[in-house]
């Protein structure tokens, strides 16, 4: 299994930024997908999810209304629109493989919400 997310940045508050996962190594259309974030100092914590079809996305309440989740299942892959970003989802983001906070994880890419 093999989960590799991409976009993550530097982004000014009220500004937008995509996140990419390229999966492979299992059969991703089966599964449910996550996005689960760590900010500095705390705990993991599930952000959004995404039913193996697509057809339904989760999000925390924290983020609803801001994130949008989506999957491309031709490419393997799973996308999280982050809108209207504020400081607090400063954060490392990782992809997940299942629900809640994944039964694996990729290695994450770092959001940073700042002037």
């Amino acid at each position: 299994v093999r989960l590799l997310e991409s976009g993550g940045g530097l982004v000014q508050p009220g500004g937008s930024l995509r996140l990419s996962c390229a999966a492979s190594g299992f059969t991703f259309s089966t599964y449910y997908m996550s996005w689960v974030r760590q900010a500095p100092g705390k705990g993991l914590e599930w952000v959004s999810g995404i039913w193996s079809d697509g057809s339904s996305g989760e999000y925390a309440d924290s983020v609803k209304g801001r994130f949008t989740i989506s999957r491309d299942n031709a490419k393997n892959a799973v996308y999280l629109q982050m809108n209207n970003v504020k400081s607090e989802d400063t954060a490392v983001y990782y992809c997940a493989m299942g629900y809640g906070l994944g039964i694996r994880r990729g290695q994450g890419t770092q959001v940073t919400v700042s002037s």
